[in-house]
């Protein structure tokens, strides 16, 4: 149900990791479907340092205006700013087009506290 490959939070954010030390960030296609359709996107800013848990972005649907929650401590080194125009990605495409930003890791350790596919899929389904 959930890609294997990626790593989640219990706040419904998907972690991808990527290369020299950075994650991609995204919202679930639980998290969207929740949320219903998806009509604007508040994206922190790159060079922005961003703590563990913080609220750094928010993503603003039909039903009501959700914080997005950095998995991780470090710097925002992208964001996607296709969404700008197409805030909709994040419904139709949450684990590709739809992605978020992307975070230079201060400390990985901090990734440890993610939680995998299996975990998420049974935090959703409980």
């Amino acid at each position: 149900m959930f890609p294997e490959d990626l790593l989640y939070t219990s706040q419904h954010e998907w972690v991808r990791n990527g290369a020299a030390g950075t994650i991609r960030v995204g919202i679930t296609s639980y998290a969207a479907g929740e949320l219903g359709d998806v009509v604007f996107v508040s994206l922190p800013q790159v060079g922005e340092e961003v703590a563990a848990e913080d609220s750094c972005a928010e993503v603003e649907s039909t039903k009501s205006v959700s914080a997005i929650y950095a998995p991780v401590s470090g710097v925002v080194k992208a964001v996607n700013a296709t969404l700008n125009d197409s805030p909709e990605s994040i419904n139709s495409d949450p684990y590709g087009e739809g992605w978020l930003f992307e975070i230079e890791v201060a400390d990985p350790t901090q990734l440890e506290r993610l939680i995998s596919a299996d975990a998420y899929s049974e935090l959703v389904s409980g």
